[in-house]
């Protein structure tokens, strides 16, 4: 289940590589109103190790919480 805003893909050439429109939909998931690939490049594309990248942030940082321990 994916904890970000995900991205429809409309018109991404990339889309395929991207985990912010692979990701599996979680229960209230968000998405960008429009696709941000702008023709050229995409601000927002998050490549193949995505998920473990942002497992190992959601636990250093308190599974997201920022809280200290």
């Amino acid at each position: 289940m994916a904890d970000i805003d995900k991205c429809r893909g409309d018109g991404c050439p990339i889309k395929e590589k991207c985990y912010r429109y692979t990701a599996e939909d979680g229960t209230y998931q968000n998405y960008f109103t429009k696709a941000p690939f702008d023709g050229e490049k995409c601000n927002m594309y998050w490549g193949e190790n995505a998920e473990y990248i942002f497992n190992q942030l959601k636990k250093i940082t308190n599974n997201g919480t920022n809280q200290a321990t």
